[in-house]
């Protein structure tokens, strides 16, 4: 996850060779920490990845996305079938494509479909405070179908969802692939990991207002994963 900066940072100006004044953002312009110009294959998938993810969770308009080919690109998550970025605007973008689920809607402590793109950033960064850090742990193939294995990471210092914060690292590790064009533009993206190791994590604390004990026995992923 990115925080927010000032503009101009000189990690961004290699997208386009002029920084992006003009960009429009979400939530003010972020910083994220790329290593420019990339010294290797794992430098340069994981500029690619954190970039990514930089500017589909804050840019507004399509046009200023510069990692992607939005008229060609999908997205999945655990095999399901690959959405758009049409699909993705409608599923309010931020984390919720990546918290897709088929829980009845009783059971989820993340509901991606009452969720909007700033309901889920301002949820995210209060509970991480310091940010979730995106690692790249291992690359297993490079460009045109680039397959890598990723950590991400935070500590719970604030509230989720109604839960107290913990305190702890909370953390998710799984497998990505991402497709790329001649251009090096990225036009399919596959995740796979389990969402509930990183729910389990932030729907840990106790409920405000209730016991810690409370709140296990009432939680479908606390009762799997404690």
């Amino acid at each position: 996850m990115a925080s927010s900066g000032v503009e101009g940072d000189k990690y961004r100006s290699y997208l386009t060779g002029e920084g992006e004044k003009n960009t429009q953002w979400k939530f003010g312009a972020p910083t994220y920490d790329v290593i420019w110009p990339p010294r290797s294959l794992e430098e340069e998938v994981q500029n690619l990845v954190k970039t990514w993810e930089m500017e589909l969770f804050h840019k507004s308009n399509l046009d200023d996305i510069k990692s992607i080919d939005p008229n060609k690109y999908t997205f999945s998550l655990n095999g399901r079938k690959g959405i758009n970025i049409e699909e993705i605007g409608k599923l309010g973008g931020g984390y919720n494509p990546l918290l897709q689920t088929s829980l009845p809607e009783k059971l989820r402590g993340y509901n991606p479909d009452e969720e909007t793109a700033e309901s889920s950033h301002k949820a995210f960064t209060t509970t991480f405070p310091r940010g979730f850090a995106l690692e790249v742990l291992q690359v297993y193939s490079g460009p045109p179908e680039i397959i890598y294995k990723f950590r991400h990471w935070g500590y719970m210092e604030g509230p989720f969802k109604g839960h107290a914060p913990t305190g702890e690292m909370v953390e998710v590790f799984g497998m990505a692939i991402f497709t790329v064009d001649e251009h090096n533009k990225i036009v399919k993206v596959e995740f796979f990991y389990d969402p509930g190791q990183l729910l389990g994590g932030l729907l840990k604390g106790a409920k405000l207002g209730t016991s810690s004990e409370e709140t296990a026995s009432s939680c479908p992923v606390l009762r799997s994963t404690g």
